[in-house]
Protein backbone atom coordinates (compact mmCIF):
# COMPACT_ATOMS: atom_id res chain seq x y z
CA UNK A 1 0.00 0.00 0.00
CA UNK A 2 1.58 3.27 -0.93
CA UNK A 3 -0.12 6.24 1.19
CA UNK A 4 -0.48 9.68 -0.13
CA UNK A 5 -2.28 12.95 0.44
CA UNK A 6 -4.79 13.71 -1.89
CA UNK A 7 -6.10 17.31 -2.37
CA UNK A 8 -10.04 18.21 -2.50
CA UNK A 9 -10.17 22.23 -2.77
CA UNK A 10 -8.09 23.42 0.38
CA UNK A 11 -8.97 20.34 1.89
CA UNK A 12 -6.12 16.95 2.68
CA UNK A 13 -7.48 13.51 2.29
CA UNK A 14 -5.38 10.57 3.40
CA UNK A 15 -5.53 7.70 0.85
CA UNK A 16 -3.48 4.80 0.98
CA UNK A 17 -2.96 3.09 -2.90
CA UNK A 18 -3.56 -0.75 -3.48
CA UNK A 19 -0.73 -1.71 -6.25
CA UNK A 20 -1.82 -5.47 -5.94
CA UNK A 21 -5.65 -5.03 -6.47
CA UNK A 22 -4.77 -1.16 -8.27
CA UNK A 23 -7.64 0.06 -5.94
CA UNK A 24 -7.48 3.14 -4.05
CA UNK A 25 -9.02 3.88 -0.27
CA UNK A 26 -9.71 6.71 1.13
CA UNK A 27 -9.78 8.02 4.66
CA UNK A 28 -13.93 8.20 5.87
CA UNK A 29 -13.12 10.73 8.45
CA UNK A 30 -11.38 13.05 6.03
CA UNK A 31 -14.21 12.64 3.28
CA UNK A 32 -17.00 13.43 6.37
CA UNK A 33 -14.81 16.63 7.42
CA UNK A 34 -15.05 17.89 3.49
CA UNK A 35 -18.77 17.48 3.36
CA UNK A 36 -20.04 18.27 6.66
CA UNK A 37 -17.60 20.81 7.49
CA UNK A 38 -18.12 19.23 11.34
CA UNK A 39 -15.98 19.69 13.67
CA UNK A 40 -16.01 16.46 15.31
CA UNK A 41 -15.41 14.29 12.28
CA UNK A 42 -15.04 11.22 14.16
CA UNK A 43 -17.79 11.65 16.30
CA UNK A 44 -19.92 12.23 13.05
CA UNK A 45 -19.15 8.65 11.57
CA UNK A 46 -19.57 6.64 14.53
CA UNK A 47 -23.20 8.21 14.76
CA UNK A 48 -23.62 7.55 11.07
CA UNK A 49 -22.49 3.66 11.66
CA UNK A 50 -25.15 3.17 14.00
CA UNK A 51 -27.68 4.77 11.95
CA UNK A 52 -26.98 2.75 8.65
CA UNK A 53 -26.43 -0.67 11.07
CA UNK A 54 -30.35 -0.14 10.97
CA UNK A 55 -30.39 -0.02 7.23
CA UNK A 56 -30.92 -3.18 5.43
CA UNK A 57 -27.58 -4.15 3.94
CA UNK A 58 -25.04 -1.72 5.77
CA UNK A 59 -23.51 -5.19 7.21
CA UNK A 60 -22.10 -6.25 3.62
CA UNK A 61 -21.09 -2.72 2.82
CA UNK A 62 -19.52 -2.64 6.52
CA UNK A 63 -17.32 -5.55 5.49
CA UNK A 64 -15.55 -3.61 3.08
CA UNK A 65 -14.12 -1.22 5.23
CA UNK A 66 -10.80 -2.04 6.37
CA UNK A 67 -8.06 -0.28 9.27
CA UNK A 68 -4.90 1.11 7.34
CA UNK A 69 -2.09 2.94 8.80
CA UNK A 70 -2.44 6.66 7.83
CA UNK A 71 -0.88 9.40 9.71
CA UNK A 72 -3.20 11.45 12.40
CA UNK A 73 -2.57 14.88 13.01
CA UNK A 74 -0.57 14.42 15.77
CA UNK A 75 1.70 12.57 13.31
CA UNK A 76 1.54 8.72 14.60
CA UNK A 77 0.48 6.27 12.20
CA UNK A 78 -2.74 5.49 13.35
CA UNK A 79 -5.97 2.65 12.49
CA UNK A 80 -8.24 4.48 9.99
CA UNK A 81 -11.41 3.90 8.66
CA UNK A 82 -10.66 3.31 5.08
CA UNK A 83 -12.89 2.47 1.72
CA UNK A 84 -12.68 2.07 -1.87
CA UNK A 85 -14.43 4.40 -4.27
CA UNK A 86 -17.52 2.03 -4.64
CA UNK A 87 -17.79 1.97 -0.54
CA UNK A 88 -17.06 5.69 -0.22
CA UNK A 89 -19.96 6.68 -2.81
CA UNK A 90 -22.24 4.55 -1.08
CA UNK A 91 -21.53 6.56 2.34
CA UNK A 92 -21.63 9.97 0.44
CA UNK A 93 -25.55 9.23 -0.50
CA UNK A 94 -26.16 8.85 2.92
CA UNK A 95 -24.83 12.44 4.38
CA UNK A 96 -26.85 15.13 2.80
CA UNK A 97 -24.50 17.91 1.65
CA UNK A 98 -24.22 20.09 -1.15
CA UNK A 99 -20.65 18.99 -1.48
CA UNK A 100 -21.82 15.90 -2.35
CA UNK A 101 -21.65 15.76 -6.29
CA UNK A 102 -18.19 17.29 -6.16
CA UNK A 103 -16.62 15.02 -4.19
CA UNK A 104 -18.26 11.63 -6.62
CA UNK A 105 -16.47 14.02 -9.34
CA UNK A 106 -13.13 14.30 -7.54
CA UNK A 107 -13.05 10.66 -6.61
CA UNK A 108 -13.41 9.98 -10.52
CA UNK A 109 -10.56 11.90 -11.64
CA UNK A 110 -8.57 10.64 -9.14
CA UNK A 111 -9.09 7.06 -10.32
CA UNK A 112 -8.90 8.44 -13.97
CA UNK A 113 -5.42 9.79 -13.15
CA UNK A 114 -4.23 6.86 -11.94
CA UNK A 115 -4.65 5.24 -14.92
CA UNK A 116 -2.98 7.94 -16.89
CA UNK A 117 0.16 7.43 -14.59
CA UNK A 118 -0.17 3.57 -15.11
CA UNK A 119 0.24 3.91 -19.08
CA UNK A 120 2.52 7.31 -19.03
CA UNK A 121 4.18 7.68 -15.27
CA UNK A 122 4.85 11.64 -16.83
CA UNK A 123 1.78 12.73 -16.13
CA UNK A 124 2.16 11.59 -12.29
CA UNK A 125 4.91 14.70 -12.74
CA UNK A 126 2.80 16.81 -14.41
CA UNK A 127 -0.38 16.45 -12.09
CA UNK A 128 1.87 17.07 -9.00
CA UNK A 129 3.39 19.96 -10.86
CA UNK A 130 -0.09 21.52 -11.25
CA UNK A 131 -1.38 20.93 -7.95
CA UNK A 132 1.88 22.52 -6.19
CA UNK A 133 1.05 26.18 -9.02
CA UNK A 134 -2.34 25.75 -7.91
CA UNK A 135 -1.27 26.05 -4.12
CA UNK A 136 0.95 29.08 -4.57
CA UNK A 137 4.44 27.33 -5.30
CA UNK A 138 7.32 29.42 -7.38
CA UNK A 139 8.44 27.40 -10.01
CA UNK A 140 11.83 27.54 -8.87
CA UNK A 141 10.63 25.82 -5.52
CA UNK A 142 8.80 23.13 -7.27
CA UNK A 143 11.91 22.26 -9.20
CA UNK A 144 13.25 21.98 -6.01
CA UNK A 145 10.99 19.68 -4.15
CA UNK A 146 11.35 17.16 -7.60
CA UNK A 147 14.84 17.38 -7.51
CA UNK A 148 15.03 16.87 -3.21
CA UNK A 149 12.45 13.65 -4.60
CA UNK A 150 14.84 12.16 -6.73
CA UNK A 151 17.70 12.14 -4.30
CA UNK A 152 15.44 10.88 -1.43
CA UNK A 153 14.27 8.14 -3.55
CA UNK A 154 17.84 7.60 -4.59
CA UNK A 155 18.69 6.97 -1.01
CA UNK A 156 15.36 4.79 0.01
CA UNK A 157 16.39 2.31 -3.27
CA UNK A 158 19.94 2.10 -1.46
CA UNK A 159 18.49 1.04 1.80
CA UNK A 160 16.13 -1.25 0.26
CA UNK A 161 19.40 -3.34 -1.14
CA UNK A 162 20.85 -2.86 1.52
CA UNK A 163 19.01 -4.92 4.60
CA UNK A 164 17.48 -1.75 6.10
CA UNK A 165 13.65 -2.76 7.11
CA UNK A 166 11.30 -0.07 5.54
CA UNK A 167 8.81 1.78 7.83
CA UNK A 168 10.14 2.12 11.58
CA UNK A 169 14.03 1.71 10.20
CA UNK A 170 13.49 4.13 7.14
CA UNK A 171 11.67 7.18 9.75
CA UNK A 172 14.49 6.29 12.18
CA UNK A 173 17.58 6.89 9.30
CA UNK A 174 15.82 9.75 8.39
CA UNK A 175 15.35 11.74 11.81
CA UNK A 176 18.82 11.26 12.22
CA UNK A 177 20.24 12.93 9.07
CA UNK A 178 17.59 15.47 9.59
CA UNK A 179 19.21 15.81 13.14
CA UNK A 180 22.49 16.28 12.05
CA UNK A 181 21.92 18.34 9.66
CA UNK A 182 19.67 20.77 11.18
CA UNK A 183 20.17 20.21 14.93
CA UNK A 184 16.20 19.59 15.15
CA UNK A 185 14.05 16.22 14.63
CA UNK A 186 11.42 16.41 12.06
CA UNK A 187 8.94 16.57 14.79
CA UNK A 188 10.60 19.53 16.28
CA UNK A 189 11.00 20.89 12.93
CA UNK A 190 6.99 20.58 11.83
CA UNK A 191 6.13 22.14 15.32
CA UNK A 192 8.40 25.10 14.58
CA UNK A 193 5.82 25.34 11.13
CA UNK A 194 2.83 24.78 12.89
CA UNK A 195 2.36 21.61 11.23
CA UNK A 196 0.19 18.72 11.96
CA UNK A 197 -0.25 15.66 9.69
CA UNK A 198 0.86 17.50 6.75
CA UNK A 199 4.06 16.82 4.93
CA UNK A 200 7.37 18.76 5.69
CA UNK A 201 8.96 18.67 2.86
CA UNK A 202 5.37 20.56 1.00
CA UNK A 203 6.11 23.24 3.55
CA UNK A 204 10.12 23.53 3.54
CA UNK A 205 11.75 26.95 2.07
CA UNK A 206 13.97 26.36 -0.83
CA UNK A 207 16.96 26.89 1.52
CA UNK A 208 15.59 23.74 3.69
CA UNK A 209 14.86 21.69 0.52
CA UNK A 210 18.66 22.31 -0.76
CA UNK A 211 20.39 21.44 2.17
CA UNK A 212 17.66 18.27 3.10
CA UNK A 213 18.78 16.89 0.16
CA UNK A 214 22.79 17.99 0.31
CA UNK A 215 22.07 15.61 3.27
CA UNK A 216 20.42 12.90 1.95
CA UNK A 217 23.02 12.64 -1.41
CA UNK A 218 25.67 13.18 1.22
CA UNK A 219 24.41 10.45 2.93
CA UNK A 220 23.65 7.26 0.23
CA UNK A 221 27.51 8.38 -1.39
CA UNK A 222 29.40 7.61 2.32
CA UNK A 223 26.77 4.84 2.17
CA UNK A 224 27.98 3.56 -1.10
CA UNK A 225 31.67 4.23 -0.90
CA UNK A 226 31.41 1.82 2.39
CA UNK A 227 29.28 -0.84 0.95
CA UNK A 228 26.68 0.07 4.08
CA UNK A 229 24.49 -2.50 5.09
CA UNK A 230 21.65 -3.54 7.72
CA UNK A 231 20.54 -0.56 10.12
CA UNK A 232 23.54 0.18 12.31
CA UNK A 233 26.28 0.49 9.09
CA UNK A 234 23.78 2.56 7.57
CA UNK A 235 23.08 5.17 11.08
CA UNK A 236 26.50 5.78 10.79
CA UNK A 237 26.56 6.62 7.33
CA UNK A 238 23.31 9.33 8.00
CA UNK A 239 25.27 10.62 10.71
CA UNK A 240 28.33 11.66 8.59
CA UNK A 241 25.83 12.55 5.67
CA UNK A 242 23.94 14.74 7.96
CA UNK A 243 26.80 16.51 9.33
CA UNK A 244 28.55 17.54 5.64
CA UNK A 245 25.24 19.20 5.02
CA UNK A 246 25.34 20.44 8.30
CA UNK A 247 28.93 22.30 8.09
CA UNK A 248 28.07 23.51 4.59
CA UNK A 249 24.66 24.70 6.53
CA UNK A 250 26.96 26.96 9.10
CA UNK A 251 28.75 28.37 6.28
CA UNK A 252 26.11 29.64 4.47
CA UNK A 253 24.92 31.16 7.32
CA UNK A 254 27.95 32.86 8.37
CA UNK A 255 28.64 34.31 5.12
CA UNK A 256 24.70 35.54 4.05
CA UNK A 257 23.94 36.16 7.39
CA UNK A 258 20.08 34.05 6.99
CA UNK A 259 19.13 31.28 9.13
CA UNK A 260 18.32 27.85 6.89
CA UNK A 261 16.10 26.59 9.43
CA UNK A 262 12.68 29.35 9.05
CA UNK A 263 9.03 28.89 11.02
CA UNK A 264 7.38 29.84 7.00
CA UNK A 265 5.30 27.51 5.93
CA UNK A 266 2.19 27.37 2.94
CA UNK A 267 -0.42 26.35 5.33
CA UNK A 268 -3.60 28.23 3.80
CA UNK A 269 -4.11 31.88 5.49
CA UNK A 270 -7.07 31.66 8.36
CA UNK A 271 -9.47 34.61 7.62
CA UNK A 272 -9.85 37.34 10.26
CA UNK A 273 -13.18 37.63 11.75
CA UNK A 274 -14.49 41.19 12.18
CA UNK A 275 -15.36 41.52 15.83
CA UNK A 276 -18.10 44.45 16.07
CA UNK A 277 -18.04 46.13 19.23
CA UNK A 278 -20.78 47.11 20.62
CA UNK A 279 -22.12 50.07 22.96
CA UNK A 280 -22.95 48.71 27.02
CA UNK A 281 -26.56 47.93 26.70
CA UNK A 282 -26.48 46.66 23.56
Amino acid sequence: MKNEIKIFEESNIRSSYDEKNEKWFFSIIDIIAVLTDSKNPRRYWSDLKKKLSDEEGFNQLYEKIVQLKLTAPDGKNRDTDCADVETVLRIIQSIPSPKAEPVKQWLAKVGYERMKEMSDPSTAIDRARETYKKLGRSDKWIQQRFSGQDTRNKLTDYWKEHEVTESEEFAILTNIIHQEWSDVSVKQHKEMKGLKSQNLRDHMTEAELLFTALAELSTRQVAENTQATGFEENKSAAKVGGNIAKRAKEDFEERTGQKVLSSENYLPKQKKVKQIKTKKGD
